[in-house]
């Protein structure tokens, strides 16, 4: 059955809002049949006949200021009978295609028709409708959904297959088609939040595979059920809030999300707050908007001070908030009441007290305390504090301490007890931070401070520091130069001050210990090394008798004008000079201790005693500082001469001084150049003392030359020296021979009496204790050796040497080892047993084998008593 749109008439009107009024949207579709106007109506380009029974369409709009796109799929149903009788044709909008009548009806996309003149027409597809299955269906499956078929298959027969998502896609066998019938199945159950639709192709063919129909388009869409519940995005949600704020105050939102179908009933979330914690001031201080979860305040009343936190549960429910049919979830929302500064800072008490030493800074004399309510350590609880007034000169400012948030009233400025015994500052406190809206400053936000001065024993200290005074040098002593006195800013203290000298490095000034009078102990020279640019220091110090004394000093300083008391001296001292009148002069000049008046220009003269150096000598003026002295006659001996000259300065009055400068004459060559034996000559010594020097030179040089060649000679021989004994055949058996031989025993004088045992021993027992010679047997028990075995062990011999030596040093009555020591002689009366008693056997049963242990040296001893057997 064919149905037809007329061109150009209007069946349907869209309709589309949003934010921006609608303004400037476009529509389109996905079809070329039909387009939508811009007031929303659709209409069909041109005249289009349908032989299906519903018409799918996707409408579209487009915002082309924000590029924004929104979709709708528009479904109609075609009427069963359409006339053309001049009216406009109508339409209504499907709904949803019922399960079971599709599960009843069978579809036939591929149907065809025939013409009047009996030709056979191919007229286009049908669009078969959506199929919606339910997600979470119990079956029993596989269970059918709708059956395709063509109505070729009365000529032929027929295989039907479905191809895509779902089919031989991944997932795959979700729906199945049974290749002889066309019906086809889902064979598990469906879930929407998993994939909302699926899109597949029925293909027709022969039996042997050849394409009967064209391929068809099946769209799926699953049917969304209530199976989730409204998921918080977060658990706890944590906002803030000013105290204070009007009703309406936005806090915060919260989200829940819901995976069923957005567009159903089953995924719309509605919120709602289920508790309020605590309930203060009152239970209802928030509202939440149930469809966007935005939280605001719906109560004054919020005071952090108060309450500092709230924490609201929150409630998320699908089914637009149906309670009876919808899923639910909560969060929490902890909502923080924020500090604003609607609490002055306020003085704990009206006024505070303090005092201070005079002369000292840095110092805290008083703490105000204050009290504030906002949130502390906050711009809102911070604490400024400023000095109204009683501090013209700015002695004290106010820190803040920002542990406390006290106020420390610290001196920067010194006081003066003389000037201010006491303060009385006013001060003031306010936040960092400006109050709210509508809050006024507190009348406890001033107070008063007072502030005591205490006085303490201040240091004399001098007006003028430092002290110039202007005098001319070498006045007499004892001369008073000024009075250096000190004030005491102590006056309402009765002390007295004491001067002495702290630094006179000259030692040229005396000071009253009273007055503080100053009078010179010697004379003020100028030209002393103590003097820096014509000016004397002196230090003097001043102390009163105050408990604790204190003290203060000054400096004077001594400005000396110079006059004439130094007489000019002659440069240079020595000079030379050639033998005959040349260019060859000599450049004087002079020094004078004195300064400007009292030096320069200078006068040079030769004196008229003796005549002969007015004779032999010319001065020739250059400038006031300079002249020269030349040779007045054509030729003067070589020698060296004492030229005196009289120097005056230019002082008033003037001083003059008769310096004597060594001139050496001597012969010059053709430069004008004193030559090497002229100078010599020059110096005094004539032709012989010369040659004389020389030959001492050359015998001084000859003996010492001498020296050196017997020092080396013998050297050499003390090398060349053979030894007398070869180094590899010196062993402990061989004899030295040694240069030095004594004369005998007749050359000894030897007191063979000390060697005889006393035949008393009263002379040692008589001795003081502590007492003896040390060539006298010691009176007391003898050492105790140990004993040695019978037959040592060849290592037994070192152990042996080690043991006698332990026992000696340990020994008490040994002498040291540095002392005479005292052997016992076999003699009369000798405790010592005869060494005649000791026989020597070969035939005893000693066994002397071990010797052939001890080496080579005992070699000859093993040979003789070792082992072998008697010839």
């Amino acid at each position: 059955m064919l149905k037809r749109w007329w061109n150009g008439v209007a069946f349907l009107e869209v309709k589309f809002n949003n934010c921006a009024g609608n303004k400037g949207v476009r529509y389109e579709t996905n079809s070329l049949d039909f387009k939508v106007r811009a007031d929303g109506t659709m209409y069909a380009v041109h005249q289009v006949q349908m032989a299906s029974k519903q018409l799918i369409l996707m409408v579209t709009a487009w915002d082309p200021q924000t590029l924004g796109r929104w979709e709708a799929i528009v479904r109609f149903l075609v009427g069963e009978k359409l006339q053309h009788n001049g009216h406009k044709p109508k339409g209504r909008k499907s709904g949803p295609v019922d399960l079971a009548q599709q599960q009843s009806d069978t579809l036939l996309p591929w149907r065809q028709h025939q013409s009047a003149k009996g030709l056979r027409r191919q007229k286009r597809d049908w669009v078969i409708p959506p199929i919606n299955v339910p997600e979470n269906s119990r079956g029993p499956f596989p269970q059918q959904l709708v059956r395709i078929r063509s109505d070729k298959d009365k000529e032929i027969h027929i295989r039907y297959s479905i191809t895509g998502v779902g089919a031989d896609q991944p997932p795959m066998e979700v729906f199945s088609i049974d290749p002889v019938s066309g019906r086809m199945y889902v064979t598990r159950p469906m879930d929407r939040e998993e994939r909302a639709s699926y899109h597949l192709r029925a293909h027709a063919v022969d039996m042997n595979g050849n394409k009967v129909e064209n391929p068809i388009d099946l769209y799926i869409y699953v049917i969304d059920m209530n199976d989730n519940r409204p998921e918080f995005i977060n658990q706890v949600y944590n906002g803030s809030v000013d105290e204070g704020s009007k009703p309406g105050t936005y806090v915060m939102t919260v989200t829940a999300n819901d995976a069923d179908d957005s567009t159903t009933a089953n995924g719309m979330v509605r919120y709602r707050i289920v508790t309020q914690t605590p309930q203060s001031p009152s239970q209802n201080m928030f509202t939440i908007n149930s469809e966007t979860g935005d939280i605001v305040t719906v109560a004054a009343g919020l005071d952090r001070e108060k309450v500092q936190q709230y924490m609201v549960i929150v409630q998320a429910t699908d089914m637009e908030g149906n309670l009876n049919y919808g899923l639910s979830n909560t969060a929490t929302a902890i909502i923080t009441v924020t500090d604003v500064n609607d609490n002055p800072p306020e003085f704990t008490t009206s006024t505070y007290s303090g005092e201070v030493p005079e002369n000292r800074v840095e110092v805290v004399v008083a703490n105000l305390t204050v009290m504030d309510r906002d949130q502390p350590h906050s711009p809102n609880w911070n604490a400024i504090y400023r000095i109204i007034s009683g501090d013209p000169s700015g002695h004290f400012t106010i820190r803040t301490d920002p542990v406390t948030n006290e106020g420390m009233v610290t001196v920067v400025k010194a006081v003066d007890y003389e000037m201010n015994r006491a303060f009385m500052l006013t001060v003031m406190v306010s936040n960092q931070a400006p109050l709210a809206s509508g809050i006024q400053m507190s009348f406890q936000s001033t107070a008063g401070v007072t502030i005591s001065v205490t006085d303490v024993n201040e240091a004399p200290y001098f007006p003028t520091n430092h002290k110039l005074i202007r005098l001319e040098e070498g006045v007499p002593t004892g001369t008073v130069l000024t009075t250096f006195s000190a004030v005491d800013p102590d006056r309402f203290m009765q002390q007295a001050v004491r001067y002495s000298k702290l630094s006179d490095p000259a030692n040229w000034l005396n000071i009253n210990a009273t007055n503080g009078q100053i009078t010179t102990a010697a004379v003020l020279d100028r030209e002393s090394d103590y003097i820096k640019n014509n000016v004397y220091e002196a230090t003097f110090l001043a102390a009163d008798n105050g408990i604790p004394p204190a003290s203060g000093t000054g400096t004077l300083q001594i400005y000396l004008i110079d006059i004439n008391d130094n007489a000019p001296e002659l440069l240079p001292k020595e000079a030379q000079i050639c033998e005959k009148p040349n260019l060859n002069v000599i450049n004087i000049t002079a020094a004078d201790a004195d300064i400007d008046p009292n030096v320069g220009p200078f006068v040079f003269e030769l004196p008229s005693v003796p005549s002969a150096v007015r004779k032999n000598w010319t001065i020739t003026r250059l400038n006031g500082d300079y002249a020269q002295l030349s040779l007045r006659i054509m030729y003067l001996e070589a020698g060296v001469y004492d030229v005196p000259i009289i120097v005056t300065d230019s002082g008033n009055p003037p001083l003059y001084n008769t310096s004597i400068i060594k001139v050496k004459v001597c012969p010059c060559d053709e430069n004008g150049d004193c030559t090497t034996i002229g100078a010599v000559a020059a110096a005094g010594l004539g032709t012989g003392a010369i040659i004389a020097i020389l030959i001492c030179i050359i015998i001084l040089l000859t003996m010492v030359l001498l020296f050196v060649v017997w020092m080396k000679r013998r050297e050499k021989e003390r090398h060349t020296k053979q030894l007398l004994i070869d180094p590899e055949d010196d062993v402990r058996d061989n004899i030295l021979k040694y240069d030095e031989e004594g004369g005998g025993e007749e050359d000894q004088d030897y007191d063979l009496s000390q060697l005889q045992q006393p035949e008393t021993m009263d002379h040692v027992l008589n001795k003081a204790p502590g007492v003896r010679r040390v060539d006298e047997r010691p009176i007391g028990a003898e050492p105790q050796y140990p004993i040695r075995p019978v037959i040592p062990h060849p290592g037994d011999i070192g152990d042996f040497i080690n043991e006698g030596l332990r026992a000696a040093d340990n020994d008490p009555t040994a002498p040291p080892y540095d002392s005479l020591l005292v052997f016992d002689y076999e003699g009369s009366g000798s405790t010592a047993g005869s060494v005649s008693s000791l026989n020597s056997s070969s035939s005893g049963d000693q066994d002397y084998d071990y010797l052939n242990d001890w080496g080579p040296r005992f070699k000859k001893l093993a040979d003789m008593y070792g082992g072998g057997e008697e010839d």
